[in-house]
């Protein structure tokens, strides 16, 4: 029995030295300079391998995503193909036509005040009201033999505004998604209202008479604003 004793004794003596010399060996390279730099720059390798792993995983993910060829498809549609149909991202932009039905059965009358136009031109383009002379702000077609002509709308949009002005006469203001403003005045039997929804080249109206131009007998006074400021019409027109 004391042999047993002793040899326990001998292996608890014999463990406490390893740990003690263990736990030295640890407090010995620690105690290292290199030591601590040597782990912080493994544990940043490690982080970055990570990020790397991630970042690539994700554009793998993306690119796998993404439609190509600037197109977007649909699941809603059905084509020919596959069950679906790819449509543009960039729809082309609408472009203005002439406000009437027959462009080759009105002549253009008084024309855009330009203010960087010669004097004699100038002239032409004011309007003699009241006693008053005023800058012409859009441009006015009259029918070759004088009747009414179907006035239409030059840009698709929302009816803005409908009013029967004691001197510009029944008028229609129709405001596009573009931000492009026509107006219609001279207007006999309008056919909208406000609120409405039209189409370009949709009749709005007939043309008509008014007081501020008179002289001009039947005609359509039309105008483009941009930005609430008058600008000339022509610069839009399609000539098609």
């Amino acid at each position: 029995m004391n042999d047993k004793k002793q040899d326990l004794q001998k292996d608890e003596a014999l463990k406490t030295v390893t740990g003690a010399q263990g736990q030295s060996s640890w407090k010995k390279l620690l105690a290292k300079k290199w030591v601590f730099p040597a782990v912080y720059m493994a544990a940043a390798a490690i982080i970055l391998t990570l990020m790397w792993v991630y970042q690539d995983a994700a554009t793998n993910k993306s690119a796998a995503t993404e439609p190509k060829g600037g197109l977007e498809v649909s699941s809603n549609d059905t084509g020919a193909k596959g069950g679906q149909t790819a449509v543009p991202v960039n729809a082309a932009a609408e472009t203005m036509q002439w406000p009437v039905k027959d462009k080759n059965a009105v002549t253009t009358g008084m024309q855009f005040y330009d203010a960087s136009a010669t004097n004699e031109v100038k002239a032409a383009a004011t309007v003699h009201y009241n006693q008053q002379f005023t800058p012409h702000t859009g441009l006015d077609f009259t029918a070759k033999d004088n009747q009414p002509f179907d006035v239409v709308a030059a840009l698709s949009g929302k009816v803005t505004a409908v009013e029967n002005n004691p001197v510009v006469g029944h008028l229609v203001e129709v405001t596009s998604d573009n931000g492009l403003v026509t107006v219609y005045q001279s207007l006999a039997d309008v056919k909208v209202t406000k609120g409405a929804d039209v189409k370009k080249g949709d009749v709005i109206a007939k043309a008509g008479r008014n007081e501020l131009e008179k002289d001009e007998g039947v005609h359509l006074h039309f105008e483009v604003r941009q930005d609430g400021n008058s600008v000339n019409p022509q610069q839009f027109l399609n000539d098609k």
